[in-house]
């Protein structure tokens, strides 16, 4: 268990710092993936990106995704559980376009630019606050590659293992110290795991980035 997102960032940036990846893009998925990512690029000594996205979540049950939008518009859906589950594409396209919009927002808000971060032939570090079912962040992944990084790394502070087997094959390497073999909620492996606000994103940013 870590004490809070500060001190799981400080243990993912002494593992990252280990390893001699070359020129280097972190791209933290905000709120809390901002506050882990943090120590990590002030121990890196380089920018700090902002990787957002936004899952669509099933009609029924907003909980489970079926697709997540990026942030060039795109969307990536789970078409065998649309299919399965009779969700239509009105509800998918009036989704697609209210999560675009506040991901726009999002994104204009902590980068001041609605296109993300250049990775081209970077290696691409995507960093969370941790991990459960990993849809979202697989369908992140699968954007990313759009953008040519030279490798993509994703590194959480806490996962389960079925979860990361799965990814496995979606990335170059996974760093994650945290492993329960069953994870109800990210957060049962913090002490402390306060809601972030845009505030706090925005003052980090600031710090590091100028």
């Amino acid at each position: 268990m870590y004490q809070d997102r500060q001190a799981a960032g400080e243990v993912l940036a002494a593992k990252l710092a280990a390893r001699p990846f070359g020129p280097l893009a972190i791209l933290a998925v905000p709120r809390g993936g901002i506050v882990v990512a943090a120590p990590i690029a002030r121990r890196l000594n380089t920018r700090l990106g902002v990787l957002v996205t936004r899952k669509i979540g099933h009609p029924a049950n907003p909980e489970v995704a079926v697709g997540a939008v990026m942030a060039d518009g795109s969307a990536i859906l789970d078409q065998a559980l649309i299919n399965r589950t009779g969700v239509s594409q009105d509800y998918l396209q009036q989704a697609i376009t209210a999560e675009y919009a506040e991901l726009k927002r999002r994104l204009v808000l902590y980068t001041g630019s609605e296109q993300p971060a250049p990775v081209a032939g970077k290696t691409a570090v995507i960093v969370d606050d941790g991990i459960a079912t990993g849809y979202t962040v697989r369908a992140a992944i699968t954007w990313l590659k759009t953008l040519h990084p030279a490798k993509i790394v994703l590194a959480v502070p806490v996962a389960p293992p079925e979860t990361l087997a799965e990814l496995a094959g979606e990335v170059d390497e996974i760093i994650c110290p945290l492993q329960p073999e069953s994870l109800m909620a990210v957060g049962m492996y913090y002490q402390e795991f306060p809601q972030n606000t845009d505030k706090e994103v925005l003052a980090i940013l600031k710090e590091i980035n100028g």
